[in-house]
């Protein structure tokens, strides 16, 4: 009885001898709190949605005045083709083009304001004074008929056109205005249509 009892012990030695992984060993060796291998490199974060690294590079001066400019020059270019918020809807659309489709006074409103500074010096002869205040009379009065003509058509335009337009027209004949005074050269947006273009 005893040594069957022992060759049993034995027996059952043997086999968790048998049993026993070479990982399960190496795990008891090591520490409580060790997490095994996956057998594969854990995959990194997805950087979608991750905004680009920056330049390490701090820029220089030169540098960064060059992106100013270049940025300044876009902004213009944009603001050239395309307008500001006031520029927005179809009326306001029509209006620039009733004033790019015909040769305003306004154009000529500042220049002869500048001839009307100097002609009306002290220093200028009387007969000079005389000529540039009715060159001024004349531009005043010009400038006054020509928006006239412009409002009235563009009113009559947009009735025709939008007549469920929520624009208000003191506001548009306003705007029509303000351009018609602009050289054609700095208009913004540029303009679409030709001097004596059909609108």
């Amino acid at each position: 009885m005893p040594s069957l009892f022992r060759r049993k012990s034995s027996n059952l030695a043997e086999e968790a001898v048998t049993e026993v992984t070479p990982a399960e060993e190496s795990a008891a060796t090591r520490a409580r709190g060790y997490t095994p291998a996956k057998g594969r490199e854990t995959p990194k974060r997805p950087s979608v949605g991750r905004r680009p690294a920056g330049a390490t590079k701090p820029l220089t001066k030169e540098e960064a005045r060059a992106q100013r400019q270049a940025a300044r020059r876009e902004a213009a270019a944009e603001f050239r083709r395309e307008g500001g918020p006031r520029d927005r809807g179809p009326e306001r659309a029509l209006a620039r083009d009733v004033v790019d489709s015909r040769r305003t006074i306004g154009t000529w409103f500042f220049g002869g304001a500048l001839i009307v500074l100097l002609g009306s010096s002290p220093s200028m002869p009387p007969l000079v004074q005389l000529g540039s205040n009715l060159l001024w009379a004349l531009l005043a009065l010009g400038l006054v008929v020509d928006s006239v003509l412009i409002s009235r058509r563009i009113g009559k335009l947009v009735r025709q056109r939008f007549p469920k337009t929520d624009q208000r027209m003191g506001s548009l004949y306003l705007y029509a205005i303000m351009r018609s005074i602009t050289f054609r050269r700095m208009r913004a947006p540029a303009p679409r249509v030709k001097v004596g273009d059909k609108i």
